[in-house]
């Protein structure tokens, strides 16, 4: 784990920031990185910049056989989980109102999987993944339909 997080320290280093705070909670195997520097640059590229990072710990910790450390930058990660949760409860009140099936748009498998989750035990909708590949999405079904 001590080398996923000195590797975390030097590609943000490589990426040439060097007014950044570093938080590591081993236990839950989370770190959070703030960079300082450079906001409107971070703000821009922040999702190629957490994908990155957390790609290439994940890469490391396979190779030395290690369970992965994941990284959130500047919030992004938390602030995109509460927003996808917000999308999803929206969409069960849309389902439920309008009696039909709501599809939301193509998301990667961490995104779909907060979905479900979030609509699991919601008593009025079910939820199912369609799809393939870089275009998966979700559907969000209430669970008295009404055809079309």
């Amino acid at each position: 784990m001590k080398n996923q997080e000195i590797l975390a320290r030097k590609i943000i280093e490589l990426m040439g920031f060097d007014d950044y705070t570093f938080e590591l909670d081993e236990e839950h195997r989370h770190g959070r990185i703030f960079i300082h520097n450079h906001p409107s640059l971070v703000k821009e590229h922040l999702p190629a910049i957490l994908e990155s990072l957390n790609h290439l710990v994940q890469l490391v910790a396979k190779k030395e056989n290690e369970h992965p450390l994941f990284f959130d930058v500047n919030n992004y990660r938390r602030e995109r989980e509460e927003l996808i949760s917000e999308l999803a409860r929206a969409a069960a009140r849309k389902a439920v109102v309008t009696k039909k099936s709501i599809s939301l748009p193509a998301m990667n498998s961490y995104e779909r999987r907060l979905i479900h989750v979030e609509l699991a035990a919601h008593p009025e909708v079910k939820t199912e993944s369609a799809g393939a590949d870089r275009e998966r999405y979700v559907i969000v079904k209430p669970i008295e339909e009404t055809s079309s």
